[in-house]
């Protein structure tokens, strides 16, 4: 049953992600990604040791804007420093070579790591496990990722990563639906086990790759 309540979550997200497009532009039929599809993105993410838990699945163009949906698998980080959302260990590090700063600048700011996107919000629906989420505040002393790195090119567009200041913490767990407004900084500070969700990305400004499909899946 709550494989088909995530799944219905999914269409209707796709098919009402923008209010700005009226009933003439909307989808002619449904994107369904079914849940063979995600366990076979989540397989080539282990079978490759793929370092950067942010999956892609497909990226839908409807005409006035996109949606991207992905699927996000994390491990166990402790109380640590953080698991940043959306990819931070992907591609050899998304800052790397990166000298374009972004946020506020405070010389003497501390604090765990987290991204804010620029052009896409996110919806996360916890298929399971459980996380500390923060969100909300500042990013300051922020570097954005280089133009060629997977999260601007494939998973998020233009985004930045810094320190978090004036953020709220909340625990998310299994069956909970989060949305994330773009330009709104986000994080995990502390994973116990795992967290697996799925990430629905509107994209009015259509920065993500258009007709995107992930290599595990058919075209």
């Amino acid at each position: 049953m709550r494989k088909q309540i995530w799944q219905i979550l999914v269409i209707v997200m796709l098919l009402a992600a923008s209010p700005r497009v009226g009933l003439a532009q909307a989808l002619k039929q449904a994107t369904v990604i079914s849940n063979e599809d995600v366990n076979a993105v989540l397989k080539r993410q282990a079978d490759t040791h793929r370092g950067n838990p942010d999956n892609m699945m497909r990226v839908v163009d409807n005409g006035q804007y996109q949606v991207g949906v992905a699927i996000v698998h994390w491990g166990a980080t402790g109380g640590g420093a953080g698991a940043t959302s959306g990819g931070i260990r992907g591609g050899g590090g998304p800052t790397a070579n990166s000298t374009e700063t972004c946020g506020e600048q405070r010389p003497d700011a501390t604090g765990p790591q987290g991204y804010l996107h620029d052009y896409t919000g996110e919806t996360y629906i916890v298929i399971s496990g459980s996380a500390t989420l923060i969100s909300g505040g500042t990013i300051v002393n922020g570097k954005r990722p280089m133009p060629t790195s997977e999260i601007t090119t494939t998973l998020n567009g233009p985004s930045c990563l810094g320190t978090m200041v004036g953020y709220t913490s909340r625990v998310i767990k299994e069956g909970d639906v989060v949305i994330i407004p773009e330009g709104v900084p986000h994080a995990f500070s502390s994973i116990p086990d795992h967290i697996t969700y799925l990430s629905v990305r509107p994209d009015l400004k259509k920065v993500l790759p258009a007709g995107y499909v992930n290599p595990a899946l058919k075209q």
